[in-house]
């Protein structure tokens, strides 16, 4: 991994924003390639899919609109250990995801006047769920629980078609599907999977969704930049990061576990740890460099580490890790230091946070009730993960009698005469005109 010294430096928030580790150029291909194929499955629908199948995914004449027996098929071969973590998952995500669920509230403004405040779900949800290098079953809850407790109706889902069960989505992630209840699901992948939900394929009786959710590669990120606008997203998730801040107090072997199981996700995988302890950051350089030889992945996960995404940052302090961390924005932060959980109120733009030694990423990403669908690539310093909320929109329903919309009649007027708009304050005068 490289390392970035930042010490002895007085650094604003521009100067950070432009050191911090990122994989540009991969992006900037993702953009021009993902639109490329949104237009094409837009213009083409199920023929399109099919060529990218074929060229991606290396399937052909598939059932790209999945039938409910490979579903069940699916449910019955599920290992019995899966299947219990999967529904003790489950079981979790829903707890967290209710808490996401505002009450609806009531404001009186005087009497006869009241504004309500309602949170109405979307109708029709797009889950995708990667499927290339790894199998996310967990994805599918993280996806699918919350639009469910928000009250969703309709739930269609994508995931590549595999070539090593002849065409068909992965069994584990069908059953994790079934298991929730979802049928309508998909046997298609990446970029042009988004645009066929987006934009609905009609041979596939595939009807348009209104939000499209989901974490994939930076192809995808790209896609759903593509079509958000005419779709609702819950953020261009690509290429999974971490960032680690920590002490001399951190355990290396931890940090650099940490650091190794992120990678493993992608060869764009960002994996930064940031530390005002050099002897902690040789310690964890060292980790890393035996540790990696000997996970299942080792070349996928050097590449990561190697690359231009991942590096070791040194800095001078505490305030000076958290300021970095914050320009960052990561999609996982991992704070190991003495204090975690007071540390912890100085670094504001995270997609999660997980604090102390025995709360790492893996932790959230299967088991520990939090969504692990989560802003990258520096979004978390505006947006959100996924949450119930994703599937909920915030509607004011505004009641007035007679009496309350007199009471505020020629202060309506007033501003509409004041705005050169005096129809606005006409609508309101007419309802008070003497009839014959």
């Amino acid at each position: 991994m490289r390392v970035i010294d930042l010490r002895g430096q007085n650094l604003s928030t521009a100067d950070l924003l432009s050191v911090v580790p990122r994989a540009t150029a991969a992006k900037q291909h993702a953009l021009e390639t993902a639109a490329g194929i949104v237009a094409d499955v837009r213009e083409r629908g199920e023929a399109a899919l099919r060529e990218q199948a074929t060229q991606f995914d290396g399937a052909t004449g598939h059932a790209i609109r999945v039938p409910q027996h490979h579903i069940d098929e699916a449910i019955a071969s599920l290992e019995p250990a899966v299947r219990a973590a999967l529904e003790e998952a489950i079981r979790r995500v829903r707890l967290a995801s209710a808490a996401q669920v505002p009450a609806p509230a009531v404001t009186e403004l005087s009497s006869g006047a009241r504004v309500i405040q309602r949170w109405q779900p979307v109708t029709r949800v797009g889950v995708y769920v990667p499927g290339g290098k790894a199998v996310y079953p967990s994805s599918v809850i993280m996806n699918v629980v919350p639009a469910q407790i928000a009250g969703v109706a309709a739930v269609a889902l994508a995931s590549p078609p595999q070539r090593a069960f002849d065409g068909r989505v992965h069994p584990t992630i069908l059953a994790a599907a079934g298991l929730l209840g979802v049928t309508e699901i998909y046997a298609m992948g990446g970029a042009g999977a988004i645009g066929a939900l987006a934009h609905g394929v009609e041979s596939l009786d595939l009807a348009p969704v209104d939000v499209v959710t989901g974490p994939g590669n930076n192809f995808v990120a790209a896609a759903k930049r593509a079509v958000a606008g005419f779709v609702g997203i819950d953020a261009e998730a690509g290429a999974t990061e971490i960032l680690v801040a920590a002490d001399d107090t951190a355990n290396p072997a931890y940090v650099a576990a940490d650091l190794i199981s992120q990678a493993e996700h992608d060869e764009q995988s960002g994996s930064v740890l940031v530390t005002w302890s050099s002897d902690l950051a040789d310690a964890v350089a060292a980790h890393v460099a035996a540790m990696v030889p000997q996970t299942k992945h080792a070349e996928r996960v050097a590449i990561a580490l190697g690359g231009e995404q991942s590096a070791i940052v040194l800095v001078d302090n505490l305030e000076t890790a958290a300021a970095f961390s914050n320009a960052y924005g990561p999609e996982h932060l991992e704070i190991q230091t003495a204090n975690a959980s007071a540390d912890a109120e100085l670094f504001t733009n995270a997609g999660a946070l997980f604090i102390g030694d025995f709360a790492p990423v893996s932790l959230g990403d299967y088991l520990a009730g939090s969504n692990h669908v989560l802003p990258t690539s520096g979004q978390a310093r505006y947006a959100s993960g996924l949450g119930a909320f994703t599937f909920l929109r915030p509607q004011q329903v505004v009641e007035y009698t007679r009496a309350a919309l007199e009471e505020v009649a020629a202060d309506i007027v007033s501003l509409s005469t004041a705005e050169d708009l005096p129809a606005h304050g006409e609508a309101v005068t007419a309802r008070f005109a003497s009839r014959d």
